[in-house]
């Protein structure tokens, strides 16, 4: 087992990182402090047959977390279990019974992480200009 401990890829902090050319794809990166974190998991997964993405369940954001392992494995052997607590009982019960990733729930997080940046990278400087330095249109939901 690993554990990634935390996002592994994320939209770049230095740039849009939304192609609103190509159908408002985001172009995720690496988080650079999980570089040696991410090939650890890939060489891992490159052993396994079957891939098991622990999340809490999380909604939208745990699925598209979950969805994204970067392993290459096709999309029958990927499974996702969810638990609420981290016990014997409540991680054995998960395994017991893996979902699939909900491709809707990525959907609908992918958006609303694009939507996030394009309000937060068109809007916010606006409002620095005009109301306050330092305001917010809204919060981040990676």
């Amino acid at each position: 087992m690993k554990a990634s401990l935390g996002h592994l890829r994320d939209l770049p902090s230095s740039k849009l990182g939304v192609d609103v050319k190509k159908n408002f794809a985001p172009q995720y990166v690496p988080v650079r402090s999980k570089a040696k974190t991410l090939e650890e998991l890939k060489r891992a997964a490159k052993k396994a047959t079957e891939l098991f993405v622990a999340r809490t369940p999380t909604g939208r954001r745990g699925d598209r977390l979950a969805r994204r392992p970067g392993t290459g494995h096709p999309e029958e052997q990927v499974y996702r279990v969810l638990f609420n607590e981290i016990t014997e009982r409540a991680v054995k019960a998960a395994f017991r019974e893996p979902g699939r990733i909900d491709q809707k729930k990525v959907d609908a997080q992918q958006a609303r992480r694009v939507l996030d940046r394009l309000v937060g990278y068109k809007i916010s400087p606006l409002l620095w200009e005009r109301v306050r330095r330092g305001l917010s249109p809204g919060a981040s939901s990676r």
